[in-house]
């Protein structure tokens, strides 16, 4: 897994701070919070002096993208932290191909699950 310095600002160009995240669900910042910390979604700072936040992408149709929960839940078992988490689902992997999180948004997940259980065990 790619190290902590990566710029996740960089790497990730669209998020959303958590109250535009509730926005995008219709649920409160409070739930956002419950969900962040439940492992249903990832949330990291994106660059010096932003506040926590969390990827655009993760969201679809007002619904968290199928898929990421199960994906988070994995990794984060497996010691892996939010940050190290996003690093690896918004990375360019050619054998997939593309990057995680765009196989998860095309319900391509199937093999991005698999990854991920083998990433963590």
């Amino acid at each position: 897994m790619t190290q902590n310095t990566t710029d996740l600002g960089v790497l990730i160009d669209d998020w959303l701070d958590w109250k535009a995240a509730g926005e995008a669900l219709g649920v409160s910042v409070t739930k956002v919070r419950t969900l962040i910390r439940e492992h249903q979604l990832a949330a990291a700072v994106p660059s010096e002096g932003a506040g926590q936040q969390v990827p655009a992408a993760f969201f679809q149709d007002g619904e968290i993208v199928k898929g990421i929960p199960g994906v988070l839940t994995v990794l984060h078992d497996g010691g892996y932290d939010d940050r190290q988490i996003l690093v690896w689902l918004f990375s360019e992997d050619e054998t997939l191909p593309g990057r995680p999180i765009d196989a998860l948004r095309e319900n391509r997940g199937t093999e991005v699950k698999r990854r991920a259980q083998a990433m963590a065990f």
